[in-house]
């Protein structure tokens, strides 16, 4: 396998998660880098031009 490009590594397609969503997939060295884990709780906002998601906090 070729390795990929700096700039097609950032580069992801909306993959269909069941009926009604969608999902991304992240590049695991950059969740590695800010801690999360898998089925870590997340937050997501809609802001303009996209989407925020941070850290799920109580």
């Amino acid at each position: 396998m070729a390795l990929k490009k700096s700039e097609e590594k950032n580069t992801r397609k909306l993959a269909k998660i069941g009926k009604q969503s969608v999902g991304v997939t992240l590049p695991i060295e950059e969740v590695r880098k800010i801690g999360w884990r898998v089925g870590q709780k997340l937050t997501i906002k809609r802001i303009r031009g996209g989407f925020e998601i941070k850290d799920w906090r109580k």
